[in-house]
C-alpha cells in the first residue's frame, strides 16, 4: 500500500533514530517498504541501514547513488516504489506513531489520484527547542504556520515534501523533481507549481505529525537566509515558471510602502537593541518583532558576504 522513500546524506544517527520510528508506528503493518537513498554519504550510512534492514519488521531497501542532490534522490526512490502511496520524509524527520495512519486515512477519505497529504512538523521534545527555534518554525521555515487549516490545500509556494504522501501514479503521469537542482532549495515548490496545473491538491492533515530533529541557532538561521538568497538552485529556479512567478512576488512586496517602513526600522532598531542578541538562543521568551528585525538585519550581511 505505502512506500516511504527517505533521501538521505551524512545523517546516519539520526537516520537511525527515523527507522526505529517507522518501525513503531500503529500502521506498521500497511507499510509495504522503507526506501533509503543514499546521495553519496561518507558516514556509516552504508554500513547501518544494510544493517537495520536485516533485523527490520518493513522490508528497508538500501538505494545508494553518487551525490546529485536531493530531487536525484527523490526520484529514484520514486522510480523504485511498489506502492500505490508514495511517503516523503526527510533523514532528520522522526515520525510520530500515528503519522503513517493519518496519511492512511486521509487518503481513503480523498481517493482521487490528485489529492496529496501534507503533515506537519514539530521541533523534536528531545532537542528542548528555545523560544526562537519555535518563532521559526511557526514564521520564518514555516512548519505548521498559523494559515494551515485542517482540510486546507497548500499552495505550491510552501509546497514541502518532507512529511507528504502522493499516490504514486499520479506522480508519475504528471512530473517528478526537476534533477538540474542538485544544491539546496527550491525543488519541492518548483514541482508543487507544475503538478497544481495539473490539478494536485495537497490537503492539510495537522494529526499526521513529524518531529524535526535539528537543533537550530540564530547563526544558523542566518546563514540559512544567506545561502537561500545564493544557493545555485536560485539560478535554476529563475529558469522556471515557478521561479519567475516566486521572483515576481518578491518584487511587488519589496515595492510596498510596508516592506521599505519595515527595512528603515530594521536598519535603526537592530543596533539600539543589539545587547538582546546575547539572548536569542536562550529560552527567555522575546517579541516576535525581535526576532524577525534581528533575523532580517544580520541574514542580510550574511547574504552580503555570500
Amino acid at each position: 500500500k505505502l512506500s516511504i522513500v527517505i533521501p538521505t546524506y551524512n545523517r546516519a544517527a539520526i537516520l537511525r533514530k527515523a527507522l526505529a520510528a517507522y518501525a513503531e508506528q500503529t500502521a506498521r503493518d500497511e507499510i509495504l517498504e522503507i526506501l533509503v537513498v543514499d546521495d553519496g554519504s561518507t558516514d556509516e550510512t552504508s554500513q547501518i541501514v544494510p544493517q537495520l534492514a536485516k533485523v527490520s519488521a518493513i522490508p528497508i531497501r538500501y538505494l545508494p547513488q553518487g551525490n546529485s542532490g536531493q530531487a536525484t534522490a527523490r526520484n529514484h526512490g520514486i522510480r523504485e516504489a511498489k506502492g500505490e502511496i508514495v511517503l516523503f520524509g526527510d533523514d532528520d524527520v522522526i515520525p510520530t506513531p500515528r503519522m503513517v495512519a493519518e496519511h492512511l486515512s486521509w487518503h481513503l477519505r480523498y481517493p482521487d489520484s490528485s489529492v496529496a497529504v501534507v503533515g506537519p512538523l514539530y521541533w523534536s521534545p528531545e532537542l528542548h527547542p528555545t523560544p526562537l527555534m519555535k518563532w521559526w518554525g511557526l514564521n520564518g521555515i514555516r512548519f505548521d504556520p498559523a494559515h494551515m487549516k485542517p482540510g486546507g490545500a497548500v499552495s505550491w509556494a510552501a509546497g514541502p515534501f518532507w512529511n507528504t504522501s502522493v499516490k504514486l501514479g499520479f506522480l508519475k503521469e504528471n512530473g517528478v523533481f526537476d534533477e538540474r537542482f542538485r544544491a539546496y532549495g527550491f525543488e519541492d515548490s518548483e514541482l508543487t507549481y507544475r503538478l497544481e496545473k495539473k490539478g494536485y491538491q495537497a490537503l492539510y492533515n495537522p494529526d499526521a505529525v513529524g518531529h524535526h530533529y535539528k537543533r537550530v541557532k540564530f547563526a544558523d538561521m542566518c546563514r540559512y537566509r544567506g545561502l537561500i538568497a545564493t544557493t545555485p538552485s536560485l539560478k535554476v529556479y529563475e529558469t522556471t515558471e515557478a521561479g519567475r512567478c516566486y521572483l515576481e512576488g518578491q518584487a511587488r512586496r519589496r515595492a510596498t510602502r510596508k516592506y521599505r517602513a519595515q527595512k528603515l526600522i530594521t536598519r535603526v532598531l537592530v543596533p539600539i537593541l543589539s545587547p538582546l542578541k546575547s539572548l536569542l538562543d536562550s529560552h527567555i521568551p522575546l517579541p516576535g518583532f525581535i526576532y524577525t528585525a534581528f533575523l532580517a538585519y544580520y541574514g542580510s550581511l550574511e547574504a552580503q558576504r555570500h
